[in-house]
């Protein structure tokens, strides 16, 4: 069960240009599990089963937009993850002084930043 506390995302609706490859995208990346919803839409939940949302193909990313993080064990190895399955680094690791953080642009469009906790 999802814990529910003030403040925690919940919920993302992804846009994306197409859904089936994003949803592939983020399943080969980061784990995440993808599902049909009743409605047809293409939904995720992530690795923690704490997020879900859907991928909307009929909403054109944004830019800037919303931008939240994916933790992660290590930057650098998703970094390439992500360029190996169609994603492209647009603020390379070590941009951010004192973290260990990337972005990316997804298949979709969509900016989307890794994190990943201090040794």
């Amino acid at each position: 069960m999802p814990t529910a506390k003030h403040g925690k995302v919940c919920y993302i609706e992804m846009p994306a240009m197409d859904a089936q490859a994003s949803a592939d995208f983020y399943q080969q990346v980061f784990g995440w599990t993808i599902r049909t919803r009743g409605d047809g839409a293409i939904a995720f939940d992530d690795t923690t089963g704490e997020v879900s949302g859907a991928f909307m193909p009929k909403r054109a990313p944004m830019t800037p937009g919303l931008l939240f993080y994916i933790m992660v064990d290590s930057v650098a190895d998703t970094v390439k993850k992500v360029e190996e399955h169609g994603g492209w680094i647009v603020q390379p690791m070590g941009s951010d002084p004192g973290e260990k953080t990337a972005r990316f642009r997804d298949p979709g469009g969509n900016v989307v930043g890794l994190y990943q906790e201090p040794d």
